[in-house]
């Protein structure tokens, strides 16, 4: 499911309309990459928690000269599942 149909299902599930439900779709996205580029952990009952995990500095290799590449620490967005959302993938709901 792509953004297009995820704000169509949303406009079919509230009744609301697809212009309005694609404003409160890309407002919720924006809160929470707000949230997330301020290093606050998003909470959302029942679904999971965004956060950013920052990652140390490495040495990585490069395939095609087969040469060691300096990888600096980044801030990486993470996702971890509630235990809700994740009975609900395996049982196939």
């Amino acid at each position: 499911m792509n953004r297009i149909e995820l704000v169509g299902a949303l406009a079919r599930r509230t009744g609301m309309t697809k212009v309005d439900t694609e404003v409160v779709t890309d407002t919720l996205f924006q809160i929470i990459t707000d949230a997330m580029a301020t290093g606050d952990k998003v909470r959302i009952d029942n679904f999971g928690t965004f956060e950013v995990k920052n990652r140390a500095p490495r040495v990585g290799r490069n395939p095609r000269a087969n040469v060691p590449v300096n990888i600096p620490a980044r801030r990486a967005p993470s996702f971890s599942a509630h235990k809700t959302l994740r009975e609900a993938v395996n049982s196939g709901k």
